[in-house]
């Protein structure tokens, strides 16, 4: 029998992780510690992800994976032996507290001190992504409680320090707290630098806002505390349910279509619907910082710097005010209520005026007046949920009893991603998608070119590999991805599915098959790098450049006339 490459280990593991998940989401419910969440668990340790580190290493507790998943899990996810994923719950008039997770948003709601309802609006990406990080977190209780309890008589000596430590209700200080930090270095099995790192790490966000964490001795606490009470009474033990209402909403697309709702009246009502719309996938600061940032300083009586990206450092932290001044001159932001997590900005240029515009952003004028283009500017989506939202989107609706379509002029997607052949902060062009898990490709026809960045900024052009979720890398298979005829040169989570909507909304006549596609990425991290993955932190100041160097090209893209097809 021919054995199998690393790659093709991943790749398989990764599909047998699907695949479960799946099966599990149909069934109802599983257990971490039964045959299907130990075979989930097996699969994990097998394609081993990036973003989880020591993982797989059973002396070790991995802690910056531990730190990633707690930004991005709600507060107190460790102590629960019940979690919940549903699609529809209305707990509006119930005690529950609503707790939104540091680094994502993610609905979720505290039911009881040992149970969790996760409320699913953003497709099956997201519960890939809670299933991962609940599996990496019964790993790493499943070591701390073999480390605590390989001493005759039952725990070490250092699981009581640390119960007093995370059960006092004062802080630590001084020699107290380091002690505390090396008893526990000697249960994650790390040094003391490492563990200190961590707590301080935890500790920036610990009880500082609603979103916040527990403490780190509290989280390695109650992590082995729960398999110790799992060993004493099978009650206990950790279960995941998988509501009807969640088995139903799999395949439809309930929360896109009532937010694509939403944001089709919205264009209505401001008689918006009748001119040319240029979608821009971004975040909810760019476009608009870009667009009035000029115009807002000098009404402020600032000077505004030559340098654009000297500018933006000058307005960004006026978001309020920006919208303000903005809402003067064609800008209008609609707050999501349909649980997509997705806000929206309307920008009328129509409305605008030449001195809002930085002088560095090249504009044609006579074009802008004549073409009075509005752009369409979403937050960005989370994995399949791009497809759901482009799929309702770009459909003709009915509005007054009459059918409306809407004139997509272009369609430009700007992401965070991981590039493979450079570092943080490279730009990266898409040529095509590859999905990862399946045998679908995209070809894209991307209407930008190295020559429309900055001169001599690092930009790398090629495939992008579309992938399940940011807890599903893994270094071998991206690496064969990069070095092979592939040639991919980055990795992401949205790209692939929102070019699947769109071939979708040709093909059915919603769109011109001549509508301008952009795709552009910078660079959040490198996986084949080790202590450059995602859970290394993020980008801070380092991401302004490329983040409104792709918005300008973006909008110099939709303010000036195409140039003519050779």
């Amino acid at each position: 029998m021919e054995e199998l490459s690393k790659s093709q280990r991943a790749r398989l593991a990764i599909r047998t992780f699907k695949t479960i998940a799946d099966a599990l989401i149909l069934r109802g419910y599983y257990k971490p510690s039964g045959r299907s969440g130990e075979k989930l668990a097996e699969s994990l340790k097998l394609f081993n992800p990036e973003i989880y580190g020591t993982m797989s290493d059973p002396r070790i507790v991995e802690l910056k994976g531990l730190e990633y998943v707690m930004d991005r899990m709600p507060r107190g996810i460790e102590k629960c032996n019940r979690i919940i994923l549903t699609a529809d719950e209305d707990f509006q008039d119930t005690t529950f507290e609503k707790v939104t997770p540091l680094k994502r948003r993610r609905h979720s709601y505290i039911v009881s001190e040992k149970e969790i309802c996760f409320v699913i609006s953003r497709g099956l990406t997201e519960i890939y992504d809670i299933l991962t990080h609940i599996t990496f977190l019964n790993i790493e209780s499943q070591k701390i409680h073999s480390q605590i309890c390989n001493k005759e008589g039952g725990t070490c000596s250092e699981w009581h320090d640390l119960e007093h430590a995370a059960t006092q209700q004062h802080l630590l200080e001084g020699a107290d707290l380091d002690q505390a930090i090396w008893n526990l270095s000697i249960i994650v099995g790390r040094t003391y630098r490492e563990t200190r790192s961590s707590f301080e790490s935890l500790e920036r966000h610990h009880n500082k806002k609603e979103n916040s964490n527990n403490g780190l001795f509290s989280i390695i606490y109650s992590m082995g505390q729960k398999i110790i009470e799992e060993t004493k009474s099978r009650d206990d033990l950790l279960t995941i349910y998988f509501t009807p209402s969640l088995q139903d909403m799999i395949g439809h697309h309930k929360y896109a279509s009532l937010w694509a709702k939403n944001v089709k009246h919205h264009l209505y009502n401001l008689g918006l619907h009748d001119r040319s719309i240029h979608v821009v996938s971004a975040n909810m600061h760019s476009m608009k910082n870009i667009f009035y940032g000029a115009g807002y300083l000098k009404a402020i009586g600032k000077s505004v710097p030559e340098d654009l990206y000297d500018m933006i450092s000058e307005v960004r932290d006026f978001d309020k005010e920006v919208n303000a001044y903005a809402a003067d001159f064609g800008f209008s932001f609609l707050v999501d209520t349909s649980e997509s997590s997705i806000d929206v900005m309307v920008i009328d240029t129509a409305a605008n005026k030449p001195f809002n515009l930085h002088e560095s952003i090249r504009c044609d004028f006579d074009y802008l007046e004549k073409e009075r283009p509005v752009i369409l500017v979403i937050d960005y989506a989370f994995g399949t949920q791009a497809f759901d939202i482009f799929d309702e989107l770009l459909c003709p609706c009915h509005l007054d009893e009459k059918t409306v379509v809407f004139h997509i002029e272009s369609i430009n997607v700007m992401g965070k991603a991981g590039t493979l052949p450079g570092k943080k902060g490279d730009i990266m062009l898409a040529t095509a998608y590859v999905m990862e898990g399946t045998t679908n490709n995209y070809i894209v026809d991307n209407d930008l070119d190295i020559k429309d960045f900055d001169e001599g900024y690092p930009i790398h052009v090629g495939p992008m590999v579309t992938v399940l979720g940011t807890s599903l890398q893994n270094r071998d298979i991206l690496s064969r991805f990069h070095t092979s005829n592939w040639k991919a040169v980055g990795l992401e989570m949205e790209g692939g599915h929102f070019q699947r909507a769109i071939s979708a909304a040709i093909i059915q006549g919603h769109i011109s098959k001549n509508v301008k596609t952009r795709y552009a990425y910078y660079a959040s991290d490198n996986p084949l790098l080790s202590g450059h993955t995602l859970a290394s932190g993020s980008m801070g100041v380092d991401g302004i450049a490329p983040t409104y160097m792709i918005t300008r090209v973006f909008l110099e893209k939709i303010i000036n006339p195409p140039l003519p097809v050779l």
